[in-house]
């Protein structure tokens, strides 16, 4: 099931986002992304894939620059097409915002430059760190 995230789910999206194989979260970046959350807790919406009662992934858009934020499946769920049901979410969120073009930026060399590529997102660049900038028209 898809739904809203509400701030009970907090604990477990976390849970999920901490045990991810790729793109695994460092000590470095956890504040930003601690202060990001705390903001699209208040003010937009994580949309989760709630299975076996408990939230298994979550996607989720940043409204204040047109960005996906994260888009994040528990190791023991993946390949079952859930991430590709939840990314949609975000990118409603982003359009509903105003944006006609979604960005996002991922590792190169990881399932999910594989995914983003073949879901239709174009590479229009590199970050200092290597990492693959997206976009895509939504």
């Amino acid at each position: 099931m898809i739904r809203k995230a509400t701030v009970a789910d907090r604990p477990r999206i976390t849970e999920v986002r901490l045990a991810v194989r790729e793109n695994r979260l460092s000590a470095a970046s956890q504040d930003k992304v601690d202060r990001t959350a705390d903001w699209i807790f208040e003010n937009a919406a994580f949309w989760v894939w709630e299975e076996d009662g408990a939230v298994q992934g979550f996607s989720v858009a940043d409204p204040r620059d047109g960005t996906i934020f994260g888009l994040f499946i528990h190791p023991d769920y993946e390949s079952r097409g859930i991430a590709r049901a939840l990314l949609p979410r975000a990118c409603e969120d982003l359009r509903a915002a105003g944006y006609a073009v979604a960005t996002l930026t991922t590792g190169a060399g990881t399932r999910a430059e594989r995914f983003y590529r073949t879901n239709g997102w174009e590479e229009i660049g590199r970050q200092e760190n290597g990492e693959i900038i997206f976009r895509k028209p939504l």
